[in-house]
């Protein structure tokens, strides 16, 4: 099992993501997205720019889920702001944090394995969809994750979901 950042950027996705139970890639380029397989652990991402306000927003962990399919091509690719995603999986988040709740990332970046090489310049191995995490960088988050007391995401969806339900988002 390995573990993984999923790193969401726009809040019509993370909408979907939520809802649909779903992620979708733009391909198969990338080896992560490659490698992901049923079982293996998602934290959910948002990035400060997410929310489409990045001077007040900060990168936030809100979710812990599970992949439960390996990545395929669809049947029907997804489209967002006129990208298409033609490869995803089906994955499961049963709670999230309150918006605009979550773990802070920025913060914690110093006590991170995964960032460790990159000295200030880390939030550029954000600029993927997911970044693979050591057990120990997982379990950190996973602790400050349990510690911000996310709620049974039934509770919280809509604080997530509404950009999507009155967006374009096509799937």
């Amino acid at each position: 099992m390995a573990h993984y950042l999923l790193v969401i950027g726009d809040r019509e996705a993370l909408g979907w993501v939520l809802t649909e139970q779903r992620m979708a890639f733009p391909g198969f380029g990338r080896t992560e997205v490659r490698a992901l397989t049923s079982g293996d652990t998602l934290l959910l991402y948002t990035t400060r720019g997410c929310f489409k306000n990045p001077t007040r927003d900060r990168g936030r962990v809100i979710a812990a889920g599970t992949a439960r399919t390996a990545v395929a091509t669809l049947e029907q690719p997804v489209e967002i702001a006129g990208r298409s995603y033609p490869v995803g999986c089906h994955v499961e988040f049963s709670t999230a944090t309150p918006w605009p709740g979550g773990v802070e990332l920025g913060p914690l970046v110093d006590e991170l394995d995964t960032f460790a090489d990159l000295g200030r310049s880390w939030s550029i191995r954000l600029r993927r969809p997911l970044v693979r995490l050591t057990d120990r960088d997982a379990g950190l988050l996973h602790r400050r994750l349990d510690a911000a007391e996310p709620e049974p995401l039934g509770r919280v969806l809509d604080q997530y979901a509404r950009w999507w339900r009155s967006g374009p988002f096509r799937a």
